[in-house]
């Protein structure tokens, strides 16, 4: 899109450690009552001292070395001030001047090719209570405040004004949460784990930051809606101010919440009960626990395995995905299980809304198995898999039970596509003049005649045959006469 401008500030939770950012209170509060979670550091109460958590400041050196970003020497922590109901002590202990790692960068596949998009920065900060408004934020007559994620470590993301359409915002996005989960500092399943604030203009005009955006399809849909808004704005001669604004999800617009401030109005000051943390010296130990990532998995699968690229980077999209293909590929063929993975299993549990553990890897071995030793049609596999997501059992159970018969042996495969060719001429010949679609009625018919037990491939090779021949004859009777 010409002149759109976008720069995502991404608040990620490291919700994998055991206690909250400067404190000991338990990070596992989703399914606690209100308020459960708390202790006098992380409500603020008078004379509760705050202590870092050095495990938060590792995962916060990991994920950034996994961004490609430069460590800093040392860091320290800021109070941010601001009144909000959801922030009890009235400022979040932040990063300002000094934080965790700068310039870093992402590499992302778009639809106009490969692209870098730089990191600014990457710094931790405390997470605020959690806010439940009765009704849309606009017209809420009032709200609630939950504090037990209050004082979890958060990281923040900042990126460079990098971005140029919300779909290259949700790639990015989605980009992160693998890295994020293949370093195994994050949970993407769990509500509020992870939060977005989007910056967008349009052709050099005051920027919009849309805040507290929950979800990847949701920073896409509000974008796209601010770009009309600002669009429509500049259209009608009227002046777009800088400001900030909220996503309804539920109405798919922004409404305006405030004028954005500038980092003067939070009046950012050295947080006085926090010492600087030298972290240098951190780095060369957290590098070597580093895991293989992403793109490195990627590049590793199509040498080692030979799979396509286009599997390899559905493969990697999710760490759970890329270990299930592994455990699969070391017992069947790589590429025939790639090819059943990525195409065939992925698409079958995305329409089901389930990720890879809804499906065993023992399972997938005894289909593709069976499938190789023609036990059973393609059509056959496909609805074993999806009546094990949908009913549960086991591939031999569903087999038998649903009479799934083996591949039809080629002379049978012949004769009977032989026949349907006899008892439709017409369509025969429209194939033959290069029509597809009597192709595909054709190649119906011989499904039906056979309950789906012959392989397509047989079936086409068979009509291209049965073509090739009665285009020779036709040209061999034209020489004669």
């Amino acid at each position: 899109m010409k002149d759109v401008i976008i720069g995502l500030e991404v608040h990620v939770q490291l919700n994998k450690l055991r206690s909250k950012l400067f404190c000991s209170c338990s990070t596992q509060y989703h399914d606690s009552e209100p308020d459960t979670h708390t202790c006098p550091v992380c409500l603020g109460l008078p004379g509760a001292l705050p202590v870092t958590n050095g495990k938060a400041v590792d995962n916060a050196i990991k994920v950034a070395l996994a961004l490609n970003c430069n460590i800093e020497e040392w860091t320290m922590f800021y109070r941010k001030n601001y009144y909000y109901p959801d922030l009890v002590k009235g400022f979040q202990i932040s990063q300002y001047d000094y934080p965790i790692a700068t310039n870093g960068s992402i590499s992302l596949e778009t639809e106009g090719g490969e692209r870098t998009i730089r990191i600014k920065r990457v710094h931790m900060e405390e997470d605020p209570g959690r806010l439940v408004h009765v009704g849309t934020i606009d017209k809420s007559k009032y709200s609630l405040i939950d504090y037990n994620r209050s004082g979890v470590a958060l990281l923040e993301v900042v990126t460079e004004p990098d971005l140029r359409t919300p779909k290259e915002a949700r790639l990015f996005l989605n980009k992160l949460k693998n890295i994020l989960e293949y370093l195994d500092v994050f949970d993407s399943s769990l509500e509020g784990s992870l939060r977005v604030d989007a910056n967008i203009s349009i052709a050099g005009g005051k920027r919009a930051e849309i805040k507290n955006i929950s979800s990847y399809k949701g920073v896409e849909k509000a974008l796209l809606f601010e770009i009309v808004r600002q669009n429509n704005l500049v259209r009608r001669g009227v002046k777009v101010v800088q400001e900030t604004r909220h996503f309804d999800e539920v109405r798919g617009i922004t409404i305006s919440l405030r004028t954005k401030e500038g980092e003067e109005d939070y009046r950012y000051f050295p947080e006085p009960d926090l010492v600087p943390i030298t972290i240098v010296d951190r780095v060369d130990d957290i590098k070597k626990t580093l895991p293989e990532l992403p793109d490195a998995k990627r590049q590793r699968f199509v040498l080692q395995y030979g799979i396509s690229d286009n599997h390899a980077k559905v493969l990697i999209s999710e760490l759970g995905l890329a270990n299930f293909f592994e455990t699969v590929a070391t017992e069947v063929d790589a590429n025939l299980s790639a090819t059943w993975i990525a195409d065939v299993l992925k698409g079958e549990l995305n329409y089901r809304d389930l990720d890879i553990s809804a499906f065993s890897p023992g399972h997938m071995v005894q289909i593709l198995q069976m499938l190789k030793k023609d036990t059973i049609t393609e059509n056959g596999a496909v609805q074993v898999i999806r009546t094990i997501l949908d009913e549960g059992g086991t591939p031999l159970d569903i087999v038998e039970r649903k009479g799934l018969q083996p591949k039809m042996g080629a002379e049978a495969s012949g004769n009977i596509t032989l026949r349907v060719i006899e008892e439709n001429p017409d369509a025969f010949q429209d194939f033959c003049k290069g029509k597809n679609e009597a192709m595909h009625f054709l190649m119906g018919q011989v499904m039906k005649e056979t309950h789906g037990t012959v392989d397509r491939s047989t079936v086409i090779e068979l009509l291209n045959k049965s073509k090739k021949e009665k285009l020779q004859n036709a040209s061999d009777n034209h020489r004669e006469a």
